[in-house]
């Protein structure tokens, strides 16, 4: 049976020799109940396998296949499809719609009771699953990718159970195995199954499909992974031709260190790859590079892309350099060396002392008091000199040297000047297509409870005032930050886009690893913004990034979460750690290393000092239980020193608790006229931002604010205070 749209081209545009698509194996079972969706008109849904198990269609609409709406569209099955089934085969070429809400089934066979099922053998999208189960959920035996079905696009979903072993195919490919089984389909109601259907589920809370069927079938039996690989294979060929296709390798005309060949595509292919030369670039990408006396080295890769059934092949050619002698090196890692901001130096700068190809950098200064060779700086009281610096750095490697001469300019500091207002910063949620972008709102005078909403349309509609066009193209949890001068700011945020996809799982798994970094020496005036990776390539995302200045380290602190994976591929479990570097200019951090690891998922990390100690607030991600009574909550703990391997001492959890239902990104901030502080909780799923305050941070105690009206749909973010100009440059620019 041939799927009715039209088939991409991808495969005939790759160079490569593709196998004959095998056909179902002759032996295989006849199916017990087979949909082809092959009608124009009607309610009925026509059974092809001759067993007169036809299907009733409620709604939906007959356009080269079947068409499901997502709110009250569905095929009703016959009942006691599972009767007498010890094993059995369910296979679905479904199509799932971008928007498509959650919980949903693509397909349920059982029974239901209430707002519960009732026995059933389900499949969904979310965490592409198939649970059995004689009960309901608390007796489900899943099958499980941990990844959730592409959207937009179709894909040929399979589902074995037989001798208590189930397997979960994904366009032809083995996803999911569980050997332990101990339910059989026949056992589902004692074989009564009244509730089977087609894009509904058992569970009168849980979204209909919003989507399209053109194949479904029930098969007796459970077919061999062969089978499988055939019924798959129109669809496999495409999407392996895309996965082949989608390979990025980047420039590799001039390789010089290790490639990163990637081993799965995005359909769930596998990718294994040869090299024409594996003492050059072996087959799991380690370059080693010809002697400096040898000639540059041209290198083959073949990509072979399996998926089901279905290979396709494709080459690559890689030039790899030989070493580079003493004065090609030199001359790279002279050329490599750059200070930003070198005409308006406000803050200690980068210099760096190691080159990429192994040179040392050392450094001079004409004015050491200003700007030191630790690139240090030094600023002349409020009213005094601007300094011209001359830097000089020579960079060496065996006699070969090389010297660069930089001039800084060095401002003097800011005049001191009172905080009379906040400035508020944050994002409003995936849930619109510029929602995760940066919002900002001014404070009503100096009132830290009362926001008025910056950049409005002339409905009063809010719009942000940065967006990203990198990365991702969204921005989730802006994080706004002063200098220790004062008169530069830093924003970071998370690189991320959930809105069009609502792929969280890929977010953990496959995101981002860079923040988006944007730089304003006035809040109205920022440069463009830049994607700088700060986390190891093992790590899943880099989520909700905050930094600290540190004097004791003259650097900012920058830290963030990211879940870690011992796996290629990432299909792992995972959860959480807090993540933690140095930077002086949020364009060379050092090495990211574990901050916090307490076992369990922790995120959304947000800190504030007084008087010499540091008091850091962190979500517990645990889900709230008997056990865990503070999963969901703000944890607080306090230390004297910022340093990575500080200690930490418990001071308060289960912050928030009794005043909302759960709590995540917490921001905090001191008043600008009293001794008291503000501890914002996010009710995620609820109000959103609820504001606490305190007048003692070292007591741990926060005590919800009754009165207050923040900007709308305001999300992880920050409040800043400011001074009465930079108040009045917001206002009039906003």
């Amino acid at each position: 049976m041939t799927s009715k749209r039209l088939l991409g081209t991808l495969a005939a545009a790759l160079a490569v020799a593709a196998p004959a698509v095998p056909a179902v194996a002759a032996d295989a079972a006849a199916p017990l109940l087979w949909y082809e969706f092959d009608e124009t008109s009607g309610s009925v849904v026509a059974d092809s396998s001759g067993n007169g198990h036809d299907g009733t269609l409620t709604g939906g609409t007959w356009d080269e296949g079947l068409r499901l709406d997502g709110v009250d569209d569905y095929v009703d099955l016959p009942d006691d499809l599972l009767a007498g089934l010890d094993a059995i085969t369910v296979t679905a070429e479904v199509y799932i719609e971008p928007d498509q809400a959650s919980p949903y089934f693509i397909y349920g066979l059982g029974n239901s009771s209430g707002s519960w099922g009732n026995g059933y053998l389900f499949t969904t999208g979310n965490g592409y699953r198939t649970a059995i189960s004689t009960c309901h959920w608390t007796c489900e035996q899943n099958t499980g990718s941990g990844a959730d079905l592409a959207r937009g696009t179709w894909n040929h979903l399979a589902y074995t159970l037989a001798d208590g072993t189930a397997v979960l195919y994904l366009n032809g490919q083995e996803v999911a195995r569980n050997e332990a089984v101990t339910t059989v389909p026949g056992d589902i109601g004692s074989g009564a199954t009244a509730a089977n259907y087609l894009g509904r589920s058992l569970y009168s809370g849980d979204r209909y499909l919003h989507g399209r069927f053109a194949d479904f079938r029930i098969y007796d039996g459970a077919l061999a992974a062969a089978d499988i690989g055939g019924l798959a294979a129109h669809l496999s060929a495409e999407k392996a031709a895309e996965d082949a296709a989608a390979i990025d390798l980047g420039d590799t005309g001039a390789v010089t260190a290790d490639l990163d060949l990637p081993d799965q595509g995005a359909n769930g292919s596998q990718i294994t790859w040869a090299s024409s030369d594996p003492a050059v670039i072996a087959p799991d990408g380690t370059v080693t590079r010809p002697a400096m006396e040898e000639s540059d080295a041209e290198v083959t890769l073949t990509a072979t892309v399996v998926l089901g059934t279905v290979q396709r092949q494709r080459d690559f050619t890689a030039t790899v350099l030989a070493e580079y002698d003493d004065e090609e090196a030199v001359a790279l890692d002279a050329g490599a060396v750059a200070i930003p901001n070198l005409d308006d130096v406000r803050s200690s700068i980068h210099l760096p002392t190691e080159g990429a190809n192994g040179s040392t950098i050392t450094w001079k200064s004409n004015k050491p008091g200003v700007i030191g060779t630790d690139g240090i700086v030094h600023r002349d009281e409020p009213g005094g000199r601007t300094y011209k610096v001359k830097l000089t750095a020579t960079v060496e490697r065996s006699g070969e040297k090389r010297k660069l001469h930089f001039t800084a300019t060095v401002p003097p500091l800011p005049a001191e000047a009172d905080y009379t207002g906040y400035f508020f910063t944050y994002f409003t949620g995936e849930g619109t297509p510029t929602g995760e972008q940066v919002y900002g709102a001014l404070s009503d005078g100096d009132d830290p409870l009362s926001f008025t909403e910056l950049n409005r349309d002339a409905d009063g509609t809010a719009r942000p005032i940065l967006t990203s066009d990198q990365g991702e193209q969204g921005v989730r949890d802006p994080f706004l930050i002063r200098s220790p001068e004062g008169d530069r700011f830093f924003l970071i945020a998370t690189d991320l886009k959930i809105n069009g996809n609502g792929d969280w799982n890929r977010a953990q798994r496959h995101g981002s690893l860079s923040i988006m970094v944007w730089e304003s020496d006035d809040l109205v005036n920022w440069s463009e913004g830049r994607l700088v990776q700060v986390s190891p390539e093992n790590a899943g995302a880099t989520w909700a990034p905050e930094a600290y200045w540190d004097p004791e380290q003259d650097a900012y602190v920058v830290f963030w979460a990211s879940p870690l994976f011992a796996t290629d591929d990432h299909s792992d479990g995972f959860y959480h750690r807090m993540m933690y570097a140095t930077t002086r200019d949020f364009v060379h951090f050092s090495e990211a290393q574990v901050w916090v690891d307490q076992g369990y998922s922790t995120i959304d990390s947000t800190m504030i000092e007084d008087d010499g100690t540091y008091y850091r607030f962190t979500k517990d991600e645990r889900s709230n239980s008997a056990s865990t009574p503070c999963g969901k909550f703000i944890l607080a703990e306090t230390a004297t020193s910022l340093a990575p391997d500080a200690e930490w001492e418990f001071l308060a959890d289960c912050i928030g608790s009794g005043a909302i239902s759960a709590g995540e990104g917490p921001l905090v901030f001191k008043s600008n006229t009293e001794d008291k502080w503000y501890l914002f909780i996010d009710e995620f799923g609820g109000r959103g931002y609820v504001p606490f305050a305190t007048t003692d941070l070292a007591s741990g105690e926060w005590t919800p604010v009754a009165e207050y009206d923040l900007p709308a749909s305001p999300r992880h973010g920050t409040v800043v205070p400011i001074t009465a100009a930079e108040y009045e440059r917001l206002q009039t620019a906003w």
